[in-house]
């Protein structure tokens, strides 16, 4: 018989087997070991797992630049950080509803973790597109008359989003108050964008109850802008630039009009003020980027779309360009200044 060895027990030693079989528990300890440590790096690895999130627009123009970067930093709040656990990708359309529809197909072949279309055009080339994959609106002003979604409260399926429904009776109020005169809006828009043509609709309805008459201006393309612009002096008392991704990059041929005519130009995307509109109440589109970055989170960390509520971003701000109102012929009553987010001098 070999010598006896002491070998653990617990918190204790005592005499027991030889040395080969020593080594042997010893070996499968070390082997448990290993296992363990490789189960937890594992598992730390995927935790650290770079999600890919493919974001795409329909235009570059400030509002929907806003949202992108509102989603971005949201998700670095959330702990993804681009370049480290976080692949962020972003494509614009550039205004071509081809190009949107081939980016959606490019990101659905990508399978990213979740994809996020800004704007309605774009959402509905991405739902159209994309099989199994979440997608995550954003800036959509009717998700309904846009098929994204049969139910606002329970989408189903792969969709959800944030609604930018545009405040409609409060820009009417904007409007009797610093042109009470005014008895007709001149609308330019795209009828073919689904958010413009129901927010026109919405705009007809409202002006009813104001006492007052929408003179629809539509347009296929943005080249158009200029000759509708022009088309509707005479015909409009003031001119109202909804949030069309058509018109909104043609805003200073717009403003140029409404200078040369002395037709003041409202709108309803704050950035296109800062070009020379009169004034506008929108909403803060990098605050729904924020929103919207947040129900990507969500759905990262393993809830369904489908079960998220779709809901409509509510914080508004106000811009006024007083220097451009006068331009136009009009002045802004001290009241709305005392109390615009933002003057514009």
């Amino acid at each position: 018989m070999g010598p006896a060895v002491l070998e653990p027990c617990g918190n204790r030693f005592k005499r027991g087997d030889s040395m080969p079989t020593l080594r042997r528990r010893r070996n499968a300890w070390l082997a448990l070991a290993a296992a363990v440590l490789l189960a937890l790096d594992t598992a730390a690895a995927q935790a650290a797992e770079t999600v890919v999130v493919a974001v795409t627009a329909i235009d570059q123009h400030p509002a929907l630049t806003a949202c992108r970067d509102g989603i971005r930093d949201a998700l670095k709040a959330a702990g993804y950080a681009d370049g480290k656990n976080l692949k962020f990708l972003y494509e614009s359309a550039k205004g071509d509803p081809a190009t949107a529809l081939a980016i959606a197909r490019r990101f659905n072949q990508a399978k990213p973790n979740v994809i996020v279309p800004i704007s309605t055009p774009s959402a509905q080339a991405v739902v159209a597109s994309t099989i199994g994959i979440p997608v995550v609106f954003a800036a959509v002003t009717d998700p309904l008359g846009a098929k994204l979604v049969r139910d606002m409260n329970a989408p189903g399926g792969n969709v959800t989003g944030i609604s930018d429904l545009s405040p409609v009776r409060t820009h009417f109020d904007l409007i009797m108050h610093i042109t009470p005169g005014a008895r007709t809006v001149g609308v330019l828009f795209n009828p073919k964008e689904a958010n413009s043509y129901t927010l026109v609709q919405l705009m007809k309805k409202t002006a009813l109850g104001v006492h007052m008459t929408v003179v629809e201006a539509p347009v296929a393309k943005s080249a158009d802008v200029p000759a509708a612009a022009e088309g509707l002096v005479g015909k409009a008392d003031v001119i109202f630039v909804p949030t069309d991704n058509t018109v909104v990059p043609m805003i200073d041929a717009v403003v140029k009009v409404g200078i040369e005519n002395h037709v003041p130009v409202y709108a309803g995307d704050i950035d296109t003020v800062k070009r020379g509109a009169v004034a506008a109440i929108s909403l803060d589109y990098y605050n729904l980027g924020w929103q919207t970055g947040n129900v990507v989170v969500r759905i990262l960390k393993g809830e369904k779309p489908g079960g998220i509520p779709v809901v409509v971003a509510d914080k508004t701000e106000l811009y006024v360009n007083p220097r451009a109102a006068e331009a136009m012929g009009i002045t802004i009553p001290r009241d709305v200044l005392s109390v615009a987010d933002q003057v514009i001098r």
